[in-house]
């Protein structure tokens, strides 16, 4: 199969990486549908006949359902659910209230491997399901704190990624979770190590090198593997 002929899926595509991820798989000659929660104007710039804007809210099975209807039997090599969120990301654990924590650990953990769950069926034999996670979620290299409930959502959104590829392993499914490094967008902040353009030209190379490889992989944007 032909670069030119490949179809990706980008779940939550509206601004930042999920907007950067769009521009570089249409520059690379990829036929892509992205998605967005609200009407993105710069999403909407991107007009090309090889892209196809949608809007669905992840955390809304119904709206998922229904995205999977529209969109009908068209097969996609590469599905990245980007969406997530990190509200009062820079409070200790203790002084978020319960229900601010409760739908960070939702739109980061259970709503991507739902959406994975739901869209499975949709992806292509030889492709890969990607996962926006983060260094920030590796137990073993927590040696910072702070970040408190997010690293606990994407520490999740790991082990949720790792049981679905063994519920799946039969089928040879691949399971990719990707951290995208400490980059300028609003999450990240001005001081980040990298631009939007090095994030995802990378993250773009290392989907590309591991597409269709089963098993469940983490890795960073340079195609590094990270300790769980």
């Amino acid at each position: 199969m032909r670069t030119s002929q490949k179809r990706a899926l980008i779940v939550g595509a509206s601004r930042g990486l999920g907007l950067g991820l769009v521009e570089t798989f249409l520059e690379r000659g990829w036929r892509v549908t992205a998605t967005q929660r609200t009407p993105s104007p710069q999403l909407a710039a991107l007009a090309s006949d090889a892209l196809r804007i949608e809007t669905v809210d992840i955390d809304d099975d119904a709206a998922v359902a229904e995205l999977h209807e529209r969109l009908g039997p068209q097969a996609y090599d590469l599905i990245f659910v980007v969406a997530g969120v990190a509200t009062q990301a820079h409070d200790p654990a203790h002084a978020v209230p319960r229900a601010v924590a409760a739908q960070v650990y939702l739109t980061n953990a259970i709503s991507p491997v739902r959406f994975a769950e739901a869209f499975r069926d949709r992806l292509a034999p030889g492709g890969s399901i990607a996962l926006m996670s983060s260094v920030l979620g590796s137990v073993a290299l927590n040696e910072s704190g702070g970040w408190e409930t997010y690293r606990a959502s994407k520490a999740a959104l790991n082990t949720l990624a790792r049981s679905f590829e063994i519920r799946h392993r039969d089928s040879g499914i691949g399971v990719l979770l990707v951290h995208p490094g400490w980059v300028r967008t609003d999450m990240g902040g001005a001081e980040a190590d990298i631009d939007v353009a090095t994030s995802v030209a990378g993250m773009a190379d290392a989907v590309e090198a591991r597409l269709g490889t089963p098993g469940c992989h983490y890795l960073d944007y340079r195609g590094e593997t990270l300790a769980w």
